[in-house]
């Protein structure tokens, strides 16, 4: 059975009630080249961030990847709460009073500028509970999430390839109908060649069977039938890859570039061979814009 075939695009969102709240995880993701993760979580979250990192590469291989994670503002999962550094507040409070005797300056300490003070105002753990319950809690969110997230990008991908496969299959029509018209071209490309050279060597006595020959050598060196072949073959293995499906992007990017490139060597070796070469040319020139049609939803491909 195949694999699914995934866009790189997609977003989900998990939500999973706690005692003390609610745990809310998203997961977006865009195109890029690789895998690259970011991560936007409470610090109470810094302890398991390999963790979280860990598991969205095991179920993700391309794709910018935004992760964000929203934990309750309090409860007894070990989550982060804002705590009075009573001592230093003490201390604080001291140090206003005797400078304000000492100049005779009759005011009172502002607390609001005293909690601006660094370190006055610092997060702790309302309870002694180690991060582990909220790591799993967190963990179990996430990957409800990315199977969401795979799901959406599941269904895009499916689209796409739907997309991909219509234009892949009009390149191959394009071959055939390239082939059908070569034999023409290659007669008319062979006569236009004669003629080329008895002109430039007129006056001049050769052989005209050695004159054919010549003629025959330039002819089939401008003759596009393996170019036919391999762009046909190509075309072949592409569909063949978005049939297996799984993780195909680069290997699809790969036969897109050799698919242009013989279409780019049919176009150099068909000039000058008549209405037949105008044929070829006018098939040709369709066929690159099938590949580039391709190329485009191709790197939306995981």
């Amino acid at each position: 059975m195949s694999s699914p075939l995934r866009s790189m695009t997609g977003f989900a969102r998990s939500r999973k009630a706690l005692d003390s709240g609610e745990i809310v995880v998203s997961v977006k993701s865009l195109n890029h080249r690789g895998l690259d993760v970011q991560v936007h979580a409470p610090s109470a979250a810094d302890e398991f961030e390999n963790a979280i990192r860990a598991l969205v590469k095991t179920r993700l291989v391309r794709g910018h990847v935004e992760v964000r994670i929203s934990l309750p503002s309090n409860g007894s999962s070990g989550i982060s709460a804002l705590a009075l550094n009573r001592q230093l507040l003490h201390q604080y409070l001291k140090a206003f009073h005797e400078a304000a005797e000492a100049h005779g300056i009759h005011a009172e300490p502002d607390l609001n500028a005293a909690f601006r003070h660094a370190g006055m105002l610092a997060e702790s753990s309302p309870d002694a509970e180690p991060n582990g319950t909220i790591q799993k809690d967190v963990l179990d969110a996430l990957s409800d999430a990315l199977d969401g997230l795979n799901e959406f990008r599941g269904r895009e991908g499916a689209e796409i390839a739907a997309e991909m496969r219509a234009h892949n299959a009009r390149v191959s029509e394009l071959a055939v109908e390239m082939e059908q018209v070569r034999v023409t071209a290659q007669a008319a490309f062979h006569a236009r060649l004669s003629e080329k050279l008895r002109e430039l060597l007129k006056g001049v006595q050769i052989d005209p069977q050695r004159l054919a020959q010549e003629a025959a050598i330039l002819a089939d060196r401008s003759d596009i039938g393996e170019e036919l072949a391999r762009l046909k073959i190509h075309a072949s293995q592409f569909a063949g890859l978005l049939d297996a499906g799984g993780e195909v992007g680069k290997k699809l990017d790969f036969l897109l570039q050799e698919m242009n490139r013989e279409t780019n060597t049919i176009l150099s070796k068909t000039s000058g061979a008549g209405e037949a070469g105008l044929k070829i040319t006018e098939l040709a020139l369709s066929a690159k814009a099938a590949i580039e049609k391709v190329r485009e939803q191709s790197l939306n491909l995981e």
